[in-house]
């Protein structure tokens, strides 16, 4: 059916300004192989599928004997230090009529000695209403930990000043052949509210296509525009749930992260599912769903599309630890086991979370290798989601004169190729590429100690500002630390730069917070828990 809305004659409204054109800038600024390896403490790593609609097995570590699905079980018990990291998404056309979909996380003692099990640093939030994905400076001070957007941006937040949500045991002891739950979390679906509309240009024909309401008389609106009402069984209905944790185990344990809807009671109220319902989804169930696009072979060189995938398995490595030296990077210097500043109005940068095809021309694959995993999910950890970077720079001025020294944190276009520099955007696309915080330690240009968080937001060919500026007098050292937890939801690689400033650009009047600082801006955030 076509309707036409009448529109009261008037001066035509003034076209919105021409967006600036966006290009390519080239940053001649070498790029170095991050030095260090991961550690071998293993990652159980939950997020394929990342949309679960159906519920079953997201990833099981159990033996397969006995079990309905055995390709289901991957049969690898942990012992000792290792993570726990998942990331899902729950997603339905009918909030309203659908039960409220819960992750369950089941330990189980294969043996016949107790064993126990500390939680060391845990943390778990859904997107709605915990953590939000909210439009961020691109750098704000986090020393309170009130900022965040999105769930992993703020559960990485939680471990990195090692944390543990009230909601976690401490300390869990298993008996022998014991099951028990760890964690039984819900990702409920936002009501869609039905008064919620927004607001469109009119065009000369309106086709009211199924779903769409025209509210023809709404004094609020401005001539020329039209309010639409979303019906809520064509805008889907979805959350987000991302975990991080810390154990160590005296003992093997098998692990295995579920999914299954709740159950309703005759009065329709939902019940929460039993450790009795989780084991029978564990030896019962089959793969949760949908499956996600099977990943690319690594080395396919004809590829038209590469996908990465998404990660079900248990990786090796949940920590980078490197010191950034001369040596390292194979340079020549005086000072060797320092890092030598680069000369004035010039950089240099090292990779991080770089990955196959992302590696800006260094060969160096910071993936994750995977012990065991689904054959249709990915084939390395991309993007090494949950892995703590914890990176020493020994700075060293080599000159006769002071220098000032700028670190950053840069999302330069993704490149496999060495091309003597970084490819940037200017303006830079509205995606983000990488939400979360960053912690720093250095001693201040008066000496003192400073430990500084700082919630960083990067979108894609983003340059940025520094982080930390320093001002390093002749022949000196300075140790800056930098570490994070790389959050999920962002997209991989990054670089972390060392920049010495040029007398121009060192001579500009200081921005509001400070020299040694980027421009922080402090927002009132949530307190809660």
């Amino acid at each position: 059916m076509l309707f036409m809305l009448p529109i009261l004659a008037q001066a035509a409204p003034a076209p919105p300004p021409t967006p600036a054109a966006r290009r390519t800038i080239f940053s001649p600024q070498p790029v170095r192989p991050l030095p260090g390896v991961l550690d071998d403490v293993l990652m159980f790593n939950s997020n394929s599928p990342e949309v679960v609609q159906q519920e079953g097995i997201l990833l099981s570590t159990f033996p397969p004997q006995g079990k309905r699905t055995p390709q289901a079980h991957l049969n690898l018990p942990l012992k000792g230090q290792f993570t726990l990291f998942a990331h899902h998404i729950f997603r339905t056309n009918d909030p309203e009529n659908t039960p409220t979909l819960f992750l369950g996380f089941i330990l189980h003692n294969p043996t016949q000695e107790y064993v126990r099990l500390n939680v060391t640093q845990a943390a778990s939030f859904l997107s709605t209403p915990e953590a939000p994905f909210v439009n961020l400076p691109s750098y704000l001070d986090n020393s309170r930990g009130y900022v965040f957007s999105g769930p992993g941006s703020r559960a990485m937040n939680v471990v990195l000043r090692g944390g543990r949500q009230r909601n976690w045991p401490p300390n869990i002891v298993l008996a022998p052949g014991e099951y028990r739950l760890l964690a039984n979390l819900p990702i409920p679906a936002p009501r869609l509210p039905r008064t919620v509309t927004s607001r469109l240009p009119v065009p000369p024909e309106i086709n009211l296509a199924q779903g769409m309401v025209l509210a023809l008389q709404n004094p609020t609106l401005a001539p020329g525009e039209m309010e639409v009402l979303p019906e809520p069984n064509l805008y889907p209905s979805s959350n987000g749930r991302s975990t991080f944790a810390r154990l160590t185990s005296d003992g093997p344990v098998y692990v295995a992260s579920l999914a299954r809807y709740a159950s309703r009671t005759w009065d329709g109220r939902e019940q929460m599912p039993t450790l009795q319902d989780w084991v029978q989804v564990l030896e019962q169930g089959t793969l949760a769903g949908p499956r996600d696009i099977p990943p690319t072979p690594l080395h396919a060189s004809h590829a038209v599309r590469f996908f990465y995938g998404r990660v079900a398995g248990v990786a090796r490595g949940s920590q980078w630890s490197a010191r950034l030296t001369d040596e390292a990077a194979g340079i020549a210097s005086e000072q060797p086991q320092l890092l030598t500043i680069p000369p004035q109005g010039q950089a240099f940068s090292y990779g991080l979370s770089t990955l196959n095809r992302g590696t800006f021309g260094t060969g160096q694959i910071q993936s994750a290798p995977l012990l065991v995993r689904y054959p249709d999910t990915a084939y390395l950890a991309h993007g090494n989601y949950g892995v703590h970077y914890d990176l020493q720079m020994p700075l060293y001025n080599p000159s006769n004169f002071p220098q000032t020294v700028a670190i950053s944190l840069q999302c330069p276009l993704k490149d496999d190729a060495n091309r003597g520099g970084l490819q940037f955007l200017e303006p830079p696309e509205r995606r983000v590429f990488f939400r979360g915080t960053i912690r720093l330690r250095y001693p201040a240009d008066d000496g003192s100690p400073q430990v500084r968080y700082v919630h960083v937001v990067k979108y894609r060919g983003q340059q940025g500002e520094p982080l930390v500026t320093l001002n390093l007098a002749p022949k000196e050292q300075r140790l800056v630390e930098v570490d994070y937890l790389y959050p999920p939801d962002a997209t991989p690689p990054q670089v972390l730069t060392v920049q010495t400033l040029s007398p121009s650009v060192t001579q500009t009047p200081p921005k509001p917070s400070g020299l040694e600082s980027p421009p922080l801006t402090q927002v009132p955030v949530s307190k809660s828990r």
